[in-house]
């Protein structure tokens, strides 16, 4: 299942994904980096593809040849439970 990074309802894209492709929900452009499958915010340039161009909007259609769209949506970092000073903070309470 293929979904927008924008609004995250499931789109059906041609193949391969054209650089004027649109989410037919929202209108947000398709081949952007935001729905590529190397998109990675902690890897360098945000990409894990080591010889993909660095492109600094992430959210607009670009002409990266190693755009792959993502499998299930956009990814989301994982939320931390609890602050480290809060955690810090809780073992020395009396």
């Amino acid at each position: 299942m293929k979904r927008c990074h924008a609004c995250g309802r499931e789109v059906t894209p041609p193949e391969p994904v054209g650089r004027k492709d649109a989410c037919p929900h929202c209108r947000t452009e398709l081949r952007c980096c935001l729905n590529c499958l190397f998109h990675e915010p902690a890897a360098y340039n945000e990409c894990r593809e080591s010889q993909a161009d660095r492109v600094l909007e992430k959210d607009r259609a670009n002409f990266c040849e190693y755009f792959r769209f993502r499998e299930g949506g956009p990814q989301s970092a994982p939320q931390p439970t609890a602050s480290p000073r809060g955690s810090l903070d809780s073992l020395f309470r009396k």
